[in-house]
C-alpha cells in the first residue's frame, strides 16, 4: 500500500508537471511617474500659471498567459489594469484585456485593445507614454480606453468592445485589423462603430507602416472620420530615426474639419545612457466646419509645435531614471493641450516645463 501510495504520488507530480508545461501564466507591469514643474502662459481662465505635481505615466499591473490545445493552436489571454501611482486609483481591466486564439494563421482576439492605428506608431514616440507625448498633437488626443460614444474625436485610443485579427508574419510583412461593434448603441439616429487598420513591414533595420482608421457616425447619422498616416524608422547602431506623417478628417453637420500634422523623432544610445528627441508640428485647421472636435477648430494661425529634449540613465533592464524638457507653442489660435495630464489652456497658449521621474517594470 506504501508502495501505491508513493507511486500513485508521483503519477500526480508528472501530470502537474506536463499540464506546467503546456500553461503559462506571466505576471507583468509597469511603474512609471515623475515629478513635474510646468508652465502655461495662458490657463483656462486667460492667466499665468504653474504647476508641481506629481504624475503617473500610465502604469500598469497585468496578468498573460496562454494554453497549448491542439496542432499548434492556442488560448491566449491577458487582463491589463491601470495603476495610479500619485493617487492610489486604478482599475482590473482597464487597459489592453482579451481573450482569443493564436496560431499558424495568424491571431484572432476579442476584448478592449489599443486600435491597430495606434499601435503602429506608438513606439516611434520616445516619450510615449508621458506627458510629453506626441499624442498632444498626433491622433487629436489620447483616449486610455473608450467606447464609441465616449470619445468621438481621439484617432490615438483603445477600443472598448473590439474584435482584432493579426496576420502572421511574411518575409517582414504583416497587417492587422480591428472592428469596434456598435451594440445596439443609437445617438441621435447614427449607430457609431470603428474600423482600424494597420500594414507593417519590419525587417532588420526597417519599420514601414501605412494605418488607416474610420470612426463611422461619431458625428451624426451618414458621416464618418478618416485618420491616415504612414511613418518609417531606421536604426543603425545605437540609434533611430523615424518620421510620421498623419491626416485627419472629420465630417460634421456643419461641414468638414481636416489637419495635417508631422513627427520626427530620434533617440541615441551609449552604453547606459540615452538621448530622446521629439517634434510634432501641426498644420492650420481647414475646412467648412463651425464645430471645434477635440483640439481642432478651424481658421488661420490654428497650428502648433511640440518639441521634447529627453536624458534616461538605465540602472538595468528593468529600471531607469530620465529628465526631460518639453515646449509646446501654439499659433495665435491653436488650442492644443498635453494630452496625458493636461494643463487646461486658451488659444495661443504656451506651455513648458521640465520632468524628473522613474520608471520600473517587472
Amino acid at each position: 500500500m506504501k508502495l501505491k501510495s508513493v507511486t500513485s504520488t508521483c503519477m500526480l507530480f508528472a501530470s502537474t508537471i506536463c499540464h506546467a508545461q503546456s500553461t503559462s501564466i506571466q505576471v507583468y507591469g509597469r511603474m512609471n511617474a515623475a515629478v513635474e514643474d510646468f508652465h502655461d502662459t495662458s490657463d483656462a481662465k486667460g492667466q499665468n500659471s504653474t504647476v508641481y505635481r506629481v504624475s503617473n505615466n500610465r502604469s500598469v499591473l497585468g496578468f498573460k498567459g496562454d494554453e497549448d490545445l491542439v496542432s499548434g493552436l492556442r488560448a491566449i489571454f491577458q487582463i491589463e489594469g491601470a495603476v495610479s501611482l500619485d493617487t492610489g486609483g486604478g482599475g482590473i481591466a482597464t487597459r489592453d484585456t482579451r481573450v482569443g486564439l493564436q496560431g499558424s494563421k495568424g491571431t484572432l482576439f476579442a476584448g478592449n485593445w489599443t486600435t491597430p492605428y495606434n499601435s503602429a506608431t506608438s513606439s516611434l514616440d520616445p516619450f510615449y507614454p508621458t506627458t510629453a507625448g506626441y499624442m498632444s498633437i498626433m491622433g487629436n488626443g489620447s483616449a486610455s480606453t473608450a467606447d464609441n460614444v465616449s470619445d468621438t474625436s481621439s484617432f490615438d485610443r483603445r477600443q472598448q468592445n473590439s474584435l482584432h485579427y493579426w496576420t502572421p508574419e511574411w518575409r517582414g510583412f504583416s497587417a492587422q485589423v480591428a472592428h469596434g461593434f456598435n451594440e445596439g448603441v443609437v445617438v441621435a439616429g447614427a449607430k457609431p462603430s470603428l474600423t482600424s487598420a494597420a500594414f507593417i513591414y519590419e525587417n532588420g533595420p526597417y519599420y514601414v507602416t501605412l494605418a488607416q482608421e474610420l470612426h463611422h457616425e461619431y458625428q451624426g447619422p451618414g458621416l464618418r472620420d478618416v485618420g491616415t498616416k504612414i511613418a518609417v524608422a531606421y536604426k543603425f547602431g545605437g540609434s533611430r530615426i523615424s518620421a510620421i506623417a498623419e491626416k485627419l478628417r472629420y465630417e460634421t453637420l456643419t461641414g468638414t474639419l481636416e489637419r495635417k500634422s508631422y513627427y520626427i523623432s530620434a533617440t541615441h544610445q551609449i552604453e547606459r545612457h540615452v538621448l530622446r528627441f521629439g517634434l510634432a508640428l501641426a498644420d492650420d485647421v481647414t475646412g467648412a466646419s463651425t464645430q471645434k472636435i477635440g483640439y481642432m477648430k478651424k481658421g488661420k494661425d490654428t497650428g502648433a509645435m511640440h518639441a521634447t529634449l529627453g536624458y534616461d540613465y538605465n540602472f538595468s533592464k528593468r529600471t531607469s531614471v530620465f529628465a526631460y524638457y518639453t515646449y509646446l507653442k501654439n499659433e495665435r489660435n491653436g488650442i492644443y493641450d498635453m494630452a496625458i495630464n493636461s494643463l487646461g489652456v486658451t488659444p495661443g497658449a504656451t506651455i513648458q516645463g521640465v520632468a524628473l521621474g522613474m520608471r520600473q517594470s517587472f
